[in-house]
């Protein structure tokens, strides 16, 4: 069972289901009327995914960070749907894949009519990026409900408050934040925590 977001101005297709034993969020993400997709942090279930994605194109295969949990199925579902995988490469250690092609800070991903700005945030990895497209951000394990993902000590903290800071929090308060895992939240609602964010440390 996927569950369907509307995003944008009607033009953005999401399709997100709950995959591994983490209960990551994978999403099916681009354009509505031509079909044309990302893959987005494919946790695990490559036949599910694949079932989900019956009707769509997809055109590659994209990581948010490197961490097993969001990458379990990433090189089976690059393999099925013949789409390249892409993380930034400074998660290229942590991932094991040798296989994926780097993403760049600032590269636009075109899927139809949509387009995927990526957007490096290191601080939860040193590579994790977030993917913003219409209105819509997908911020893997960079921003939850409620607070930044965990960083392994205050080094990272500082650098993942600073992304939040300056990538994120730049952002309209009405962007859909679609997380790597649990509900969705908006910037505008998390916008009013950042400073007890940054009070509470890591």
């Amino acid at each position: 069972m996927h569950r369907e977001h509307a995003g944008g101005d009607g033009r953005l297709l999401v399709r997100s289901l709950v995959a591994g034993p983490l209960e990551n969020n994978v999403y099916l993400a681009g354009c509505r009327t031509t079909g044309r997709v990302v893959l987005i942090d494919p946790a695990a279930d490559a036949p599910r995914l694949a079932e989900a994605a019956t009707g769509l194109v997809v055109e590659a295969v994209l990581l948010t960070h490197g961490h097993h949990d969001h990458r379990g199925a990433a090189l089976e579902m690059s393999r099925r749907c013949g789409a390249p995988l892409r993380l930034h490469p400074g998660d290229a250690v942590l991932a094991e894949l040798p296989e994926a092609l780097p993403l760049a800070d600032g590269e636009q991903i075109r899927c139809g009519r949509v387009t995927f700005e990526v957007r490096h945030t290191p601080g939860h990895t040193p590579g994790s990026v977030c993917f913003l497209a219409e209105g819509t951000l997908f911020s893997g394990d960079t921003l939850f409900p409620g607070g930044p993902g965990a960083t392994d000590g205050p080094e990272a903290f500082r650098r993942v408050m600073d992304s939040l800071r300056r990538r994120l929090f730049t952002l309209p308060d009405t962007t859909l934040v679609l997380p790597g895992h649990g509900p969705a939240t908006t910037i505008g609602a998390e916008r009013p925590s950042l400073d007890d964010w940054e009070r509470r440390g890591w």
